[in-house]
């Protein structure tokens, strides 16, 4: 059961699923790894209960030592991200971790000052611009499929938890469409800075709705090969959920 959910999930992530098990940066590279697989399951792109790979397999795939798999495997379990089961059927799944509740986020957006989260939302915005542009321009139309199908999980998502990992899955997919695994690596990375803090700004099914056509416009406009057209509403995209950010982080 544990492989067909496996298969399911690579089908439905494309490009951005498969940044995920690219070799990691050769500087700590247990850290690395914690981070890279962290992230994944924090965005989603590895499913709640998914089996990864084996050890070899998995510690081939990300470049690094089997020592060093089983280092990162072991912060993985402490952080609550990943449990391992022993015997027949065994092996390390993903444990979804629950988002912070509302009191923990607005501490942890404490931690930001407004010029923090503005360059933190140009960085973002630049990256989901430039993706989305290379997107246009290299794109087929069945590497959009996941985009589509994440902005229509987002029009109907009522959880803000769910809501939150499907805007920064968007952009992520984004960045795959773009054909960049570096950009797609990047963004994964982004995400897990901001990533539960727009928890924050999409409790409001108005303005899920509208983040939800903003991305479907998005979509629509690198189908049509419309490279700057594109990426000018993936920044604005971006530039309006900062913005709203900020907006919260100046009552606290």
């Amino acid at each position: 059961m544990h492989e067909v959910v496996a298969v399911r999930q690579h089908e439905r992530e494309g490009g951005a699923r498969l940044a995920v098990f690219t070799p990691v940066d050769g500087r700590a590279r247990v850290d690395a790894v914690v981070r890279r697989i962290g992230d994944a399951i924090e965005l989603g792109l590895l499913a709640d209960g998914e089996q990864l790979p084996g050890e070899s397999d998995l510690a081939g795939q990300l470049g690094v030592s089997t020592v060093t798999l089983r280092e990162a495997l072991m912060a993985l379990r402490q952080q609550g991200l990943v449990t391992t089961r022993r015997g027949r059927g065994g092996g390390s799944f993903v444990s979804l971790p629950e988002v912070p509740a509302a009191d923990r986020l607005e501490a942890r957006l404490r931690g930001w000052s407004t010029d923090e989260l503005r360059d933190l939302g140009d960085h973002w915005a630049a990256l989901s611009g430039a993706a989305a542009r290379l997107a246009a321009q290299r794109t087929e139309p069945g590497d959009l499929d996941p985009l589509r199908r994440t902005a229509d999980e987002l029009a109907r998502a009522r959880e803000t938890a769910a809501r939150s990992r499907l805007y920064g899955r968007f952009h992520v997919e984004l960045a795959a469409a773009a054909q960049s695994a570096r950009l797609t690596r990047e963004q994964v990375a982004l995400q897990s800075e901001v990533g539960a803090l727009l928890c924050l700004v999409l409790g409001s099914d108005e303005y899920r709705e509208e983040v939800a056509e903003r991305h479907r416009s998005v979509i629509s406009a690198v189908q049509d090969g419309a490279d700057q057209t594109a990426g000018t509403l993936a920044e604005r995209c971006v530039r309006d959920a900062t913005a709203r950010l900020v907006a919260v982080r100046l009552t606290l």
